[in-house]
């Protein structure tokens, strides 16, 4: 079965430094699936390579079976795949419905883009700040503004960098609620460092170190696991192929 979204031996260097190698990844329909690991594992730098902000040094990242190595944001988007960063980016000037009717706007006209934002605004619990402007709004409500902007045009899969940075437990908890919801609609792809969080939500784990993948397996297996121990306490594990450290 062709998975949904997958990498083929990816890989992204900067100068000697390997960020992301060798790392081969399948995420199936519906799948909720975490990407974590201690900071400078390459998590990220990953991420950034599948939403088209990095072009791979080598390897191949395929949507479907095709092959989007390279493509460009805008161009990732459209094939159906929604895509949250860590920082918000949003319009300040509008109101928080404006923005998500932006963000569909491509797909439907005005009056069907306003019935399905607000749609979106209920079902991620924030509609009664349809009528305030983005930039009165708190951190946590910016974050979920974004988050609503990116499930409005009904992705297939919905790719989240670190989606609690900067949120309170409350909020965190909140979160965890709405990411679970929103997998009964869309396949997840979560990058998260909050191992609170993570056993919240996950299904499937992919542990990142050294730019590679450690261990990839259910969540109570990986949180078992010494490796993973080991490299959150910043003990050294030499990853195969490797000289360690």
């Amino acid at each position: 079965m062709t998975a949904l979204l997958s990498t083929e031996e990816l890989c992204m260097y900067f100068g000697g430094v390997r960020a992301v190698d060798r790392v081969n990844l399948a995420v199936a329909e519906g799948e909720l699936r975490c990407l974590i690991g201690p900071n400078g594992a390459g998590k990220s730098t990953f991420f950034r390579c599948l939403t088209g902000q990095y072009r791979p040094t080598a390897g191949r990242i395929r949507w479907r079976g095709r092959d989007i190595t390279g493509a460009d944001s805008f161009a990732i988007a459209r094939l159906g795949i929604g895509i949250k960063t860590q920082v918000p980016s949003l319009f300040e000037g509008l109101t928080v419905v404006e923005s998500v009717i932006l963000a569909q706007r491509r797909r439907h006209g005005e009056a069907d883009a306003r019935r399905r934002a607000m749609a979106v605004l209920e079902r991620l619990g924030i509609a009664g700040l349809a009528a305030r402007v983005v930039a009165q709004l708190a951190h946590g409500q910016r974050q979920l503004v974004e988050l609503a902007m990116v499930v409005a045009p009904a992705p297939d899969l919905i790719l989240l960098d670190e989606p609690t940075a900067g949120m309170s437990v409350e909020e965190t908890g909140r979160a965890a609620t709405l990411i679970r919801e929103l997998n009964r609609a869309h396949a997840l792809v979560v990058v998260e460092h909050d191992m609170q969080f993570i056993k919240a939500i996950a299904s499937t784990v992919t542990v990142f170190h050294q730019g590679r993948v450690l261990v990839e397996d259910s969540v109570a297996r990986v949180l078992a696991d010494p490796r993973v121990h080991d490299v959150y306490l910043g003990r050294s594990i030499a990853m195969p192929g490797t000289e360690g450290g």
